[in-house]
Formats: C-alpha cells, sequence, structure tokens
C-alpha cells in the first residue's frame, strides 16, 4: 500500500460514535510532522481536493497543538451541527475547494468558519504552498512590521496579510520556495530567541504564536 495513499478503515458510524483503525501510514515519516505535512499531505490535497479529519488535524497540531480541542468544536459548529469531524472536514475542505482565488479561500476560513488569521493560514499554507505563507509572531518581528494583520475587518485583513506574503518573498533571496523564506525567518527568530534567553538566564518570556 502506497504511504501517499492511508486508507481510514470505518466501522458503523453514528452521530455518537466512530470506530477506527490508525491509517496506514508511514509513521517514521510522520515522526516528522512537518515533512509529512508538505511531502504527503499538500500532495493529497493537490489530487484530491479533499483531506481526511486525520491530515486536517494533524495541520492543526502542527501550528498550535493545545487549540486542536476547540477547532474540533469549532468544526462541528460550522458544519451543520453534525457530530462527525469527517464530515465537517469534508465540507471545509469542499468549500475551500470552489474558492476562485487566495483571497476567497482566506475569507471562507476566516468568515463562514471561524477561523483566526494565524490557524488559517497554517491550514491554506499546506494545501497551497506557493500562494500561501504562515502567519507567525516571529515572523513579524523578523520582518518589523504586520503584528496588527489580524484584524476583525476582512479586507483590512486581506490586505495587511497580502502584504507580509509579499514581505516574506523579498526575503532569504538564497531560497526560491515560499515554504523555505518562512522557515529561514522563523528559524533565525528562534536562534536569536534562544541566544537572548541564555544571556539573561531565560528570565524572559518567548514570544508565542496564536491559533
Amino acid at each position: 500500500m502506497s504511504k501517499l495513499a492511508p486508507e481510514y478503515i470505518e466501522g458503523s458510524m453514528t452521530h455518537q460514535e466512530t470506530s477506527w483503525q490508525l491509517p496506514s501510514i508511514d509513521y517514521v515519516q510522520y515522526y516528522d510532522l512537518e515533512d509529512y505535512l508538505f511531502s504527503v499531505v499538500s500532495t493529497r490535497y493537490s489530487r484530491d481536493k479533499s483531506l481526511s479529519a486525520f491530515d486536517f488535524f494533524s495541520i492543526v497540531i502542527w501550528k498550535a497543538n493545545r487549540a486542536k480541542t476547540r477547532i474540533a468544536s469549532r468544526l462541528i459548529k460550522y458544519g451543520g451541527g453534525q457530530e462527525s469531524l469527517e464530515v465537517a472536514v469534508a465540507k471545509l475542505m469542499a468549500d475551500i475547494t470552489s474558492a476562485l482565488d487566495p483571497k476567497e479561500r482566506l475569507s471562507i476560513l476566516i468568515k463562514q468558519w471561524g477561523f483566526r488569521l494565524p490557524m488559517a493560514s497554517a491550514i491554506l499554507t499546506v494545501l497551497f504552498p506557493n500562494e500561501f505563507t504562515v502567519y507567525d509572531i516571529r515572523v513579524c518581528e523578523e520582518l518589523g512590521d504586520f503584528k496588527n494583520a489580524d484584524s476583525e475587518n476582512f479586507e483590512i485583513l486581506w490586505r495587511r496579510y497580502h502584504a507580509y506574503t509579499e514581505a516574506v518573498k523579498n526575503t532569504a533571496l538564497g531560497y526560491p520556495l515560499l515554504r523555505d523564506k518562512d522557515r529561514y525567518l522563523w528559524g533565525k527568530s528562534a536562534a536569536s530567541q534562544l541566544c537572548s534567553d541564555i544571556k539573561v538566564c531565560f528570565k524572559q518570556a518567548s514570544p508565542s504564536t496564536d491559533e
């Protein structure tokens, strides 16, 4: 069985319970979650235009593990109230796939499904890695701007996020891929933060990101 096509074997599904077996994936590859997302999940979405709940929540955990319970509740709420994350994720993926352009994709996640920009951008970065980059406070600090991009007004949010994406594209010129530029900026911030923490004996809090 190809590791790019894991099976999800369902028992009899009701609104109350679903019987699952573990997906047939390469668990060594899954250990490196980011590699799994961009080599397997991104490829699968490009091919199938849909994702399982397992792959979707792998994205959520990669961005903010602590947010997974809130995200699950949100999906049930905005997915029609059915107590099935598979159904809700399928509906969300269909909405994203039907969108005509990047702005509409982001609007669907934020305005229709109630996500905030950090998590919405992470989801779309995995699905469309050449169009989106993760909105992250560390990257904002490296760019020296855009900390106010997560606005309640979507038109303002989109303009700021688009400018943020363009700013990321214009950095780390030795790395042509947008995803690698984001990694470069995040890595530079994390390394700088560690040096600062060591200097002050870890007496200052490190930056954190929200969902």
